[in-house]
């Protein structure tokens, strides 16, 4: 900021102000932040399992898609399409993770260049199958409008957050955010998970089926990311548009880097981050400071969420040799031991 003339403190100052200075703005924040609650626990949940998922904006494509897809096609009353469209957008990212994790179970295929392609075969189907199927009515690039019955939005939320774009999506994450970490601290599932992240060869010679977790993991990260899907393109949005690959799927990453991998840290990390975006805006309007210094606040939070692991890698090592050293010089020397023979000689 004071490379670009401006005073930083203001620059904060409103980058957070855009964010909470009233009800609508807390609001929006929150619905920002309900993605990148999604496909940050789909990057985290894979972590716990040693796997690096990288195909979190494809499958929150494949989910955004199917439940675009239901909602425009099923006439059912809100209270039971709702159920059924977030249903469809899990199982839809399930089956875009279910295959890389397959592949590598199966004959050891790296996942991140396997979810990467997965990727683009996720937006290029968005790109055919939107205009194909469901062209909106003036443009091609753009679904049809979701119906009031197929969206995440409800009156009430709506007006208790003054307009905002908030939607039942949040509830749904704080909900995933609960059975995501219920699942990786208290069943044998998260222990055989974690077993397998930790050490896979260990794993299965305690009798854990290490290709049957991967697959598995890969599967629940995938749904994660579905759930996103639909909390974007039918809950903060309100059609399906092509050509635009997510960011919040690479997002993900930073949020789970930043949460620890942890559930609840995924989602305080998550609301951080809806609050640089959300405030960045009005940021520039208030201080002409760039709003793209809220996307390098987050790639400097990368570069630190990584660095870290080194440094504490760094700091463990630099420990350990200062025991040895310790336990070197307290060690009696063979100096010692020839003195004392010397002693009872004489």
């Amino acid at each position: 900021m004071l490379v670009t003339g401006n005073n930083p403190l203001l620059g904060f100052f409103y980058l957070f102000s855009g964010g909470l200075m009233n009800i609508t703005r807390i609001g929006n924040t929150l619905a920002t932040a309900t993605p990148l609650v999604f496909t940050g626990l789909s990057v985290a949940f894979a972590f716990k399992t040693g796997l690096f998922n990288i195909g979190a904006a494809g499958q929150m494509l494949i989910g955004g898609l199917c439940a675009t897809a239901l909602g425009l096609t099923v006439p059912w009353p809100k209270p039971l399409l709702l159920p059924v469209i977030v249903l469809a957008a899990a199982l839809g990212g399930a089956l875009w993770g279910l295959v890389p994790g397959w592949l590598k179970a199966k004959f050891n295929v790296h996942e991140v260049v396997c979810t990467i392609m997965m990727n683009w075969i996720a937006y290029w189907s968005v790109y055919y199958i939107v205009p194909a199927y469901f062209k909106g009515a003036y443009l091609e690039t753009e679904s049809r409008r979701i119906p009031a019955a197929a969206s995440l939005k409800v009156d009430w939320l709506t007006k208790l957050f003054k307009g905002s774009y908030i939607n039942l999506g949040f509830f749904l994450a704080i909900g995933v955010v609960l059975l995501v970490a219920y699942i990786l601290e208290r069943t044998t599932l998260g222990y055989e998970l974690k077993a397998v992240g930790y050490n896979r060869d260990a794993a299965e010679y305690a009798g854990i089926q290490a290709n049957r977790n991967i697959v598995l993991s890969m599967v629940i990260a995938g749904a994660c990311a579905g759930l996103g899907g639909a909390a974007f393109y039918v809950g903060y949005a309100s059609n399906m548009q092509i050509g635009v690959m997510p960011s919040q799927g690479f997002d993900g990453i930073a949020v789970a880097l930043l949460g620890a991998n942890s559930p609840w840290g995924v989602f305080m990390a998550a609301i951080f981050f809806g609050l640089l975006h959300s405030g960045k805006g009005f940021m520039n309007a208030m201080t002409k400071v760039p709003p793209e210094i809220a996307d390098s606040i987050i790639a400097t939070i990368i570069y630190f969420a990584a660095t870290s692991v080194l440094i504490e890698r760094l700091r463990a090592r630099w420990q350990r040799r200062r025991q040895a050293q310790d336990r070197t010089d307290l060690a009696p020397g063979p100096e010692a031991g020839l003195q004392e023979k010397v002693g009872g000689a004489e």
